[in-house]
């Protein structure tokens, strides 16, 4: 079913033609019409599902035209990131209407974002800190609320957020629509969604705990003095097209950037202690190219819109095997493909356990052809190496390196007590360039 017998005004259809969509994913195929018809909704999808059109579509199409009196659309979101691509999303979706958007969220100065406030906006997109400071202040009001949206929920809670998110939502007018979405949804989940909703509509896609069959992902063991070795082996014998890499901790990430960069690779860093004009370039920088590999904690795996990462390397094992899934689901989004290679130490092997668990299937454990696992190893010596599917051997035997019937460029030459996932060509990576905004207002 194509947008267009949805039920969308012309205005927004337009908006959905100028992004280049053209059918609805399973989510917005079945979120849209619940939240046309002016039902509470708790929505449940992976990472890279179009969750977010799946609520800013209809929410627009119900605002209809602009009203100055205050926002009617609240839209609550974990991080500055999630904040300022969610206002992004309404604002691409809205081109063509005269309604208006503010996202407000810290790390910025109070001034911009006060008097968007106050010069009227239809769509508040905030984080819940920075959304209480003006609540308090009583430069924003909540009289004119219609449309409540929790977007995230799982990982709002996860950041501590639950008191704040309750506040915000018994501020709110009882006569209201509220829209949850989340990855998953535990018990504490249901709890706020007890308080905050009434009889609401369920929509899930997927399974939570599922690794998308886009992605080809791996174990590869290895010391812990090693690990850094055996990471800059793997980008040197990858052929990848752009590389996030998971640390835990936020001074992890900055070494590990520090000698990525040493070892003169293009990188950027991304988490809570940097600033928001350095998140901004960071994130802006690693989509349009202009660094090939981004370092970050947690706050990447979730909801961060980069198109055609092709590797996710997890250079630190995730905390829990939920994050794990969400980690690897920065790439292979968008019917694309990808690679996801985690390195674990001996000592890790509950964890391991714990992942292959939730997921419920077991990962292969790889050793990398080449790399030294017992002395330091020398780092670019070696030609770069392509990987040798061992389900594909005879077609090897047959076919020359680089024909149709070959090993993938990409991938690298391991040795696997388990078959190696099979992978798959990466599509180019879309440069930034921006679509026209048409009248849509950031005042």
């Amino acid at each position: 079913m194509p947008f267009s017998q949805l039920g969308l005004p012309p205005a927004l259809l337009n908006g959905v033609k100028a992004m280049g969509y053209t059918d609805p994913t399973p989510i917005q195929l079945r979120a849209i019409p619940v939240v046309l018809g002016g039902g509470d909704l708790i929505g449940s999808a992976q990472t890279g599902t179009g969750k977010t059109a799946a609520f800013a579509l209809p929410v627009l199409a119900r605002l209809g035209k602009h009203e100055a009196r205050g926002p009617r659309v609240l839209v609550l979101e974990p991080t500055r990131e999630l904040a300022a691509q969610v206002e992004t999303a309404f604002r691409d979706f809205g081109r063509f209407t005269d309604l208006r958007a503010t996202v407000v969220h810290g790390g910025v100065g109070y001034g911009r974002q006060r008097s968007e406030i106050q010069a009227g906006t239809d769509v508040v997109i905030a984080t819940p800190g920075r959304l209480m400071d003006f609540l308090q202040e009583r430069t924003l009001r909540l009289d004119a609320l219609k449309i409540l949206i929790l977007d995230e929920v799982d990982r709002m809670l996860d950041m501590g957020f639950v008191k704040d998110v309750k506040k915000i939502i018994g501020m709110c007018p009882r006569e209201r629509q509220t829209l949850f979405f989340s990855a998953t949804i535990p018990p504490e989940i249901e709890d706020v969604a007890r308080f905050a909703l009434r009889n609401p509509a369920r929509v899930e896609i997927g399974v939570a705990r599922t690794v998308t069959q886009s992605v080809s992902h791996a174990f590869y063991p290895v010391s812990q003095i090693k690990k850094f070795d055996l990471l800059i082996a793997l980008l040197e014998k990858t052929d990848f097209h752009s590389c996030l890499i998971f640390s835990r901790t936020k001074h992890g990430a900055d070494k590990i950037a520090r000698k990525l960069k040493a070892a003169n690779h293009s990188v950027a860093v991304l988490h809570a202690n940097r600033s928001q004009s350095q998140r901004v370039e960071a994130l802006e920088g690693f989509k349009s190219g202009k660094y090939e590999v981004m370092v970050a904690t947690d706050i990447a795996a979730r909801g961060i819109d980069v198109a055609g990462v092709s590797h996710v390397i997890n250079y630190d094992i995730p905390a829990n095997p939920e994050d794990y899934v969400h980690r690897i689901g920065r790439t292979g989004r968008a019917q694309a493909v990808g690679d996801a290679f985690t390195l674990t130490t001996p000592e890790q092997a509950g964890e391991i356990r714990s992942i292959e668990r939730f997921i419920g299937q077991k990962v292969p454990q790889l050793k990398l052809e080449g790399f030294n696992y017992h002395s330091a190893p020398s780092i670019g010596a070696a030609a770069p190496q392509r990987y040798v599917d061992p389900r594909r051997a005879q077609q090897q035997q047959r076919a020359p390196q680089g024909h149709s019937g070959g090993a993938h460029p990409r991938q690298f030459q391991a040795q696997a007590p388990h078959p190696a996932p099979q992978g798959q060509g990466h599509p180019a990576r879309p440069r930034s360039g921006g679509l026209s905004r048409g009248t849509w207002h950031r005042r």
